[in-house]
């Protein structure tokens, strides 16, 4: 027996009745007029047809299933394949190639490369989130480098590659990444301040752009990397080891797994590598854990398809 021997991961029927547990809970809703009293199964019959999964909405007799107003809906792919990349993606700590899915899987490429991004959009922390760092906790924030910007030729600097921001929260483990377009003060700031509380501590590097975090937080505690410092020996707390770790389980997945990703999907990446870090075995959660969230963040969105060269 293995993690990948259960029911979901084979059967299109046990797959469907994982999926409306997760998503309905106890009772199915139609997603056409939210109706919850006159619903019925339809009966799978695949000689003529039907498909698992159906439900009938008694009120607006409309037909639905659970994938209906979730990024999985169109989907021509076996659910029980899909449950079983969701949790391939969330289960491999640096992610998993569109390449090795498509092998694993037997399924195309492109059919691969569309589900990994569903999955991606899945991941995202979509709605307002609250500011990090509240009763005076610590949050360290940095920026890092990737890739190469399309039509950028490479200099020695870091101007051709695309930019990255990151917060770590110290208290709840967690991490909020966002993709910028340059480092300098007037767009980092606006950032920072409006997701960090102000009662927070803030600690960043000695790069210029944080120069007026001590004016809008309750504490700016600062390392200079450039001269070898990475812990204040006065206090041990002004660091920001804890956000250049994060970095470097996102540089490891991107060079060592995918390798290449254009600036268009790089907030999808983003959104993997923040969401496995979120909901990793440190803060309580395991590998079933993290496929169940994955597939408790599939509902209210959509993906159409472009293609993995299109942007």
């Amino acid at each position: 027996m293995s993690a990948l021997s259960r029911p979901e991961f084979h059967s299109e029927e046990a797959a469907f009745a994982h999926l409306e547990r997760i998503i309905w809970g106890e009772a199915p809703i139609c997603p056409h007029c939210g109706g919850l009293d006159r619903i019925t199964k339809v009966k799978a019959n695949p000689a003529k047809r039907i498909r698992h999964g159906l439900h009938r909405c008694g009120d607006c007799k409309k037909q639905f299933t659970v994938k209906v107003g979730t990024v999985f809906e169109h989907m021509r792919l076996p659910l029980h394949k899909a449950l079983q990349a969701v949790y391939l993606v969330t289960s491999s700590k640096k992610g998993i190639s569109a390449h090795q899915l498509h092998r694993t899987l037997e399924i195309t490429y492109k059919s691969a490369w569309f589900l990994l991004h569903r999955i991606r959009e899945a991941m995202r922390d979509g709605g307002e989130l609250p500011p990090m760092g509240g009763n005076g906790g610590v949050v360290e924030v940095d920026e890092t480098f990737i890739g190469r910007k399309q039509g950028m030729l490479k200099k020695r600097a870091f101007h051709h590659k695309m930019k990255v921001l990151a917060l770590v929260d110290r208290e709840s483990g967690k991490a909020r990444t966002m993709v910028i377009d340059d480092v300098k003060a007037e767009t980092l700031m606006p950032l920072v301040i409006a997701n960090v509380d102000r009662e927070a501590r803030v600690m960043t590097d000695e790069h210029i752009g944080y120069r007026d975090a001590g004016k809008w937080f309750a504490a700016h505690g600062t390392t200079s990397h450039g001269k070898g410092e990475y812990v204040n020996l006065e206090d041990r707390s002004i660091h920001s080891n804890t956000v250049e770790g994060y970095f470097s389980i996102f540089k490891r997945g991107m060079k060592g797994v995918y390798q290449h990703c254009g600036e268009d999907h790089l907030h999808r990446y983003l959104a993997e590598f923040e969401f496995r870090y979120n909901n990793r075995a440190k803060l309580g959660f395991n590998d079933t854990d993290r496929a169940g969230n994955a597939l408790r963040g599939i509902v209210g969105k959509r993906l159409t398809y472009g293609g993995p060269a299109a942007g």
